[in-house]
């Protein structure tokens, strides 16, 4: 095989909307961003998903589809003076596309560079990021784009993935099967770009000439274990190394998390990254185990966005162990998993007139705001009134966690409401 090439994953990158493969609630038929697209007006958007799930691939499809002068910036390696020269190009043609890869990670002032020429329509913008673009894009230039979120490749993309690789191979005369695809779509992980690179590794690992090279789960297992990291570094180990340490913390461990810790900053991670990460964990696996941990993770936040690295670490470090160290419990989460599913069984259950708002008088004389019982005029400051809809009235959604804190909340719950939602 030509080791010229590039990456399989390049040669086989589509190049209409076809032949791209997953987010079919976006380009499917008679989806919204398909209808767009085909339309020939598309709006400034923002491309959210994980790695590998076709957010570049899909801006050049748009371009190509409507045959737009196409721009492109990494805002890794691109400042303000790029975007302005960009942007001074695209004055000189009609309608352009700027394509700005991994724009949570522009500056505020970056960014603020953008909003002129993409108001006035000098440039449709597709920005593309693995971050919710809600906490990384200011107002201003979220506010003129609309948001399109990509999903992992489910496993009927990832078949139809596969057959496309071996299609190519195929083609250029490689004899070659996947007998077991479970470890190819684990590794992958929903993500395009992993799998086509785990198959070329496989290939490149064991491929023999004039012999037909059936892939199993333990042959990729093996080849993918020893390799891959090595090949997709900056994706694989991002995820991977996030992943590990947030467990290590869940699972507290302070020495693992450090360790964690540390590669990421040796490699180079984005130090806010990793904090928003703590402040997330502080709620889903501390809650109200330790209130306290919550505001350590939010100060660490604002730390690190004020100081910066390599003072930055310090930080990091003190509330990683401070997480790790501190008593667990995933109430909260469950509860408000609890509430959405409810909520989507259920629907819009209509809210009990007594705790509506009454701000008008023919509000109040359809008894509205009419038996509401204020709960500071009561003692204890407690009054036993139902706040649910009546269809799910006594439906328990929290259940205290089994620590010091909650097992007080618990215990004051069980006081109040004497038997109600199960306390």
């Amino acid at each position: 095989m030509n080791n010229t090439l590039p990456p399989l994953a390049e040669i086989l990158r589509p190049d209409s909307l076809d032949g791209y493969i997953g987010q079919r609630h976006l380009v499917g038929k008679d989806a919204i961003l398909r209808k767009a697209i085909e339309g020939g007006n598309i709006p400034s958007m923002i491309l959210w998903g994980p790695p590998g799930v076709g957010k570049t691939t899909l801006a050049v499809i748009i371009s190509k589809q409507l045959e737009a002068p196409f721009f492109t910036l990494s805002a890794v390696t691109s400042g303000v003076k790029d975007v302005r020269e960009v942007i001074e190009k695209a004055r000189t043609t009609r309608k352009s596309i700027l394509f700005i890869d991994e724009i949570h990670r522009f500056s505020k002032s970056q960014q603020d560079s953008l909003l002129g020429a993409v108001e006035k329509g000098i440039v449709t913008l597709i920005g593309a990021t693995t971050e919710n673009p809600s906490f990384e894009v200011i107002s201003p230039l979220l506010s003129r784009c609309q948001v399109y979120v990509l999903k992992s490749l489910d496993v009927n993309d990832l078949k139809e993935l596969s057959e496309s690789v071996l299609a190519w191979y195929r083609k250029n005369g490689f004899q070659i099967e996947i007998d077991e695809p479970e470890a190819l779509f684990q590794i992958s992980g929903g993500d395009a770009r992993k799998l086509i690179n785990a198959i070329e590794l496989v290939f490149m690992a064991e491929y023999r000439e004039n012999k037909v090279l059936h892939i199993t789960n333990a042959m990729a297992q093996e080849v993918i274990q020893k390799r891959l990291a090595l090949y997709d570094k900056g994706g694989e180990q991002h995820y991977d190394i996030i992943s590990a340490f947030i467990k290590s913390i869940r699972g507290s461990d302070p020495n693992a998390a450090v360790y964690w810790l540390a590669r990421m900053i040796e490699g180079g991670e984005d130090p806010k990254f990793i904090a928003r990460r703590l402040v997330i964990l502080a709620s889903e696996d501390i809650g109200n185990a330790n209130p306290n941990g919550l505001l350590l993770a939010n100060a660490c936040f604002d730390a690190i966005t004020n100081i910066g690295m390599p003072e930055g670490r310090i930080v990091l470090a003190q509330t990683a162990v401070y997480l790790a160290c501190s008593p667990k419990t995933n109430a909260s989460y469950m509860a408000i998993e609890n509430a959405v599913s409810l909520v989507r069984q259920t629907g819009d259950l209509p809210v009990p007139l007594h705790i509506r708002n009454a701000p008008t008088k023919l509000m109040k004389d359809l008894g509205y705001h009419k038996g509401y019982q204020y709960a500071h005029s009561y003692h204890d400051n407690f009054s036993v009134q139902e706040y649910l809809p009546g269809k799910i009235a006594g439906t328990t959604l929290y259940e205290p966690g089994n620590n010091a804190r909650e097992n007080e909340m618990r215990q004051r719950l069980k006081n109040l409401w004497e038997g109600k939602y199960g306390y």
